[in-house]
């Protein structure tokens, strides 16, 4: 997130990591990056370092719709990450550092959660870039070793094949001939959703289409986003970070995000793997992203918001999907 959390601050961050992790910060440092998450870096005074991460429980709209039931689902998620990496034996899993009580995620807020994870050295991606083949090659590896792991492994949660903000992109589009008084974004957005409503109601009825086929097909443990900004590049190793999106789902919810055009990494799957990579399952969940994006964005500026940088890079972000689709 390129704005800080609002209620909590580096107080309430080293009291918690006091307390609950023993981690006496000396130094703390915000990184404006990601989405739904806050991020630090912290230093203790042993030079120790750690990455603490505080999650916005009004911003994780996969996991639930209220905040109980995020906190319980990305409870889940982060204990399926811990077994994958100590139990499963997946080494390139990123996954919380349990605090003194033994807690993966502990409350700093009503609001936030905070984790606590291993800080690494290395150099991470971005989402847009297109990876190496040598580094194709080793995602695919990677997913391979992944969707391998018996569910039993794991407490995995299944993920519904749907649009998790759907209410919301469904009201715009009804609602796109009245004023959208919510801020400096919130008329150019209706404008832009007015013109290009219909294309977006095509989209939606692609994906109730396809939705009917891929329920059907066998489900696997899947990271749900492993694009390139969600991999750090150590010395030594390719680390897989953001687990929170974890759970059952058709191996595509991860296969459409690192196939290209020639079809190798996917041809290199199937024969690891043994299974046929299935297109109208590729296809379902690129059009599930691009609604998903489009409703996030849509949620943001038909809110009341200020010209801010996670404003700005939403109204980008619209401008670009919607751009495309025509």
């Amino acid at each position: 997130m390129r704005d800080r959390p609002v209620g909590i601050g580096e107080r309430e961050l080293t009291l918690a990591l006091a307390d609950r992790w023993q981690i006496n910060a000396v130094d703390t440092k915000y990184f404006p990056v990601g989405g739904g998450s806050y991020h630090w870096m912290v230093r203790d005074g042993r030079a120790r370092q750690w990455f603490a991460t505080a999650d916005d429980l009004d911003d994780k709209h996969w996991l639930g719709h209220d905040r109980p039931t995020v906190a319980t689902g990305l409870r889940a998620a982060m204990q399926t990450a811990f077994a994958l990496r100590h139990d499963a034996g997946l080494r390139f899993v990123v996954s919380p550092v349990p605090s003194v009580g033994g807690e993966l995620l502990v409350p700093l807020s009503p609001r936030y959660v905070l984790a606590v994870f291993p800080f690494l050295h290395g150099v991470s991606g971005r989402f847009d870039e297109q990876p190496s083949a040598e580094d194709r090659w080793q995602l695919i590896e990677m997913l391979v070793r992944l969707h391998a792991v018996p569910p039993a492994v794991a407490p995995v949660r299944h993920i519904a094949i749907t649009v998790p903000r759907r209410p919301v992109l469904e009201a715009a589009l009804r609602e796109h001939g009245e004023p959208w008084p919510g801020g400096p974004f919130s008329e150019p957005a209706r404008a832009l959703i007015r013109s290009t409503g219909e294309k977006i109601r095509r989209l939606m009825g692609s994906f109730e289409q396809l939705a009917q086929r891929v329920t059907a097909l066998d489900s696997v443990i899947t990271h749900g986003e492993p694009h390139p900004a969600n991999f750090i590049w150590t010395v030594t190793d390719t680390m897989l970070i953001d687990w929170d999106t974890v759970g059952l789902a058709p191996p595509e919810r991860d296969l459409w995000m690192v196939a290209t055009d020639s079809g190798e990494e996917l041809r290199r799957y199937g024969q690891a793997t043994g299974r046929e990579v299935d297109p109208d399952a590729l296809a379902l969940y690129r059009i599930r992203w691009t609604l998903d994006d489009i409703s996030a964005a849509v949620k943001l500026l038909r809110a009341a918001h200020q010209r801010t940088a996670t404003t700005e890079r939403a109204w980008l972000s619209l401008n670009n999907i919607l751009g495309r689709l025509v």
